[in-house]
Parts: structure tokens; C-alpha cells; sequence
């Protein structure tokens, strides 16, 4: 295992994402933000919880096509366009989604998440980096 999450006592109680991964391997791996695009462009989701999902299948994708898997991700950056506190809820679902369908950690890997004014086109309403590990 590259990565190993962890909550040390004293931090933000919570059970989202783990707010420290400590890593070992040999490569490092970072993904330009992915969004709910398919190779083609094509917008993929109009909603938050949809294109956090999908933009995490990419990442997913590119972590693999990197000779990694979802389970070396070390830390994820979301961009998320007029970012408010009500918009915490759908972006915690499609988190899930993203553990249910693609195996991503529960919790994830330390997170932090930056509102924007807007992204590379109108209709994405989120981005996401990813740093991995790879053995």
C-alpha cells in the first residue's frame, strides 16, 4: 500500500476524508483537473453531484492509465464554480458515488475544496486534481 490514511487526534472531527494521507513509492503522479467531460468534450452531467462523480471516474482513468489505481490517490483539489456551504451536500453525494462505483477510500484521501468565479466553460460546474503515489 502507497498511501495510508489517517485522523489524528485533534483535528477536525469528521468522517468524509481522512485530513492526512502519509505516502512511499517511487512515482508521483499528478492529474491536471479532470471535469465531467467525455473524451470528445462533451459535457457528461449538469448537475454538482453528477459532474463530481464523473470528474472522478476521470480521474479514476488517468490514475490508471498512469499505472496506478483509485487507492494510491493521496490528496484531490475541487474547484467548484460560486462554491456556497449549501453546496456541501451534493458534493458529498457524488463523492459517494464515486466510492460506490469506482473504489475510491471511505474515507477518502485529504481533500480540499477552493470556490471559483468559473471554470473552462460555462457548463462545468467543477474540477478536480489529483495527486497518486504509485509504487
Amino acid at each position: 500500500m502507497t498511501v495510508q490514511l489517517s485522523h489524528p487526534e485533534g483535528l477536525l472531527e469528521q468522517e468524509e476524508y481522512a485530513p492526512v494521507a502519509s505516502a512511499t513509492g517511487n512515482r508521483l503522479v499528478l492529474l491536471a483537473g479532470q471535469a465531467s467531460v467525455a473524451p470528445s468534450g462533451e459535457i457528461t452531467a449538469n448537475d454538482l453531484a453528477g459532474q463530481v462523480h464523473t470528474a472522478l471516474q476521470n480521474v479514476a482513468v488517468g490514475v490508471t492509465g498512469a499505472g496506478g489505481s483509485v487507492a494510491d490517490v493521496a490528496r484531490l483539489t475541487i474547484y467548484v464554480v460560486g462554491w456556497t456551504q449549501e453546496m456541501a451536500e451534493p458534493l458529498f453525494d457524488g463523492l459517494a458515488r464515486a466510492q460506490a462505483s469506482d473504489g475510491y477510500a471511505a474515507p477518502l484521501p485529504p481533500i480540499t475544496v477552493i470556490g471559483v468565479q468559473a471554470l473552462w466553460t460555462p457548463e462545468l460546474l467543477v474540477e478536480i486534481e489529483a495527486t497518486a503515489v504509485l509504487p
